[in-house]
């Protein structure tokens, strides 16, 4: 619950069901419902819950990763559709904002699929969507290129809420944009820390996952749910078992305005809680506000296009008399 000056943030820990689109919207309300009777304001998912990580995109290329692909892109949510109106539903029933991530199909085409987070409001509508401007390493060969359209803080009675997906808090432009519009409290969202066992071309980078989203609540003056995926070999379907060379463990957190950690990490499936507050997140402001009064936009500015491009123009033709 919330008196608009204190809020609950949840951080949703959980393994989807890989490759089943229905059975993981299921999932996905029975766990909204949960962090709502809990008290949560907000509840934030890992980076593609809905959908899955393409771990299969990491081993050597083989014909199983092109099987893996199609069933990929078969499982794949469109927004709007019947699964994420069914996730609006348990959000209007719990009285909670979710951000969750989803694998976002390209309604046009049908052919490609996005990295994307879905915001969907407490009543029961969904508030816009945003995706991953720049998938990362191996992702690149699943996910297609996001956009700008979704780079916004949205209004919520609370505070203004935002998010970004994983590696995009690496990226700084995107979560300038985010702060420049001051965000108040931010979903990063993460597939799940990989462990030690990772192949040697992940593990140093698995840090950046706490790392990098405490260093966002810091420069954002902003609370930061961190919240991580869980998908271990268990959880992966039988016929895809070989090419899963890594799993991910979670290690989600939730991070105060200076950057501390005040709940987590968490392991195993589960639904971390913290209580926040505006006065933590106006003090922190008042010290940095990097949009506003610690900015120099006479020397520095940033352009931001938030049009969706269309791939292809239709010129109307004109017809004589």
């Amino acid at each position: 619950m919330t008196d608009n000056e204190h809020f609950k943030l949840a951080a949703v820990q959980a393994a989807p069901v890989m490759f089943d689109r229905d059975a993981s919207t299921e999932k996905a309300c029975r766990l909204i419902g949960e962090a709502g009777a809990m008290g949560a304001t907000i509840a934030g998912f890992g980076e593609t819950w809905l959908g899955g990580y393409p771990f299969f995109a990491f081993p050597e290329m083989r014909p199983l990763t092109w099987r893996a692909m199609a069933e990929y892109l078969a499982n794949a949510v469109e927004i709007p559709s019947p699964a994420t109106d069914q996730l609006c539903e348990p959000a209007r029933l719990a009285g909670i904002d979710v951000v969750i991530g989803v694998v976002e199909r390209d309604a046009g085409t049908a052919g490609t699929v996005y990295c994307t987070l879905l915001f969907i409001g407490r009543e029961g509508r969904i508030l816009g969507r945003h995706r991953k401007i720049k998938p990362t390493f191996h992702e690149r060969s699943v996910w297609g290129d996001g956009d700008a359209v979704g780079l916004m803080a949205y209004q919520r009675p609370y505070g203004r809420i935002s998010g970004l997906n994983c590696w995009e808090h690496n990226t700084m432009l995107p979560g300038y944009v985010l702060a420049a519009q001051g965000t108040q409290i931010h979903v990063a969202a993460w597939p799940g820390r990989e462990p030690a066992a990772a192949p040697a071309a992940l593990t140093p980078l698995w840090p950046r996952q706490l790392l990098l989203s405490r260093a966002f609540a810091s420069q954002a003056a902003c609370y930061v749910i961190a919240a991580g995926g869980v998908r271990l070999n268990s959880d992966t379907p039988d016929r895809y078992r070989e090419l899963s060379t890594f799993e991910h463990i979670g290690d989600s957190t939730i991070i105060d305005p200076r950057g501390e950690v005040i709940a987590g990490p968490a392991q195993g499936e589960t639904i971390l809680i913290a209580e926040g507050s505006m006065e933590a997140v106006r003090a922190a402001k008042a010290l940095s506000d990097i949009g506003g009064h610690y900015s120099r936009p006479d020397l520095l500015r940033l352009i931001v296009d938030p049009e969706n491009a269309d791939r292809v123009a239709r010129q109307r033709q004109v017809l004589d008399g």
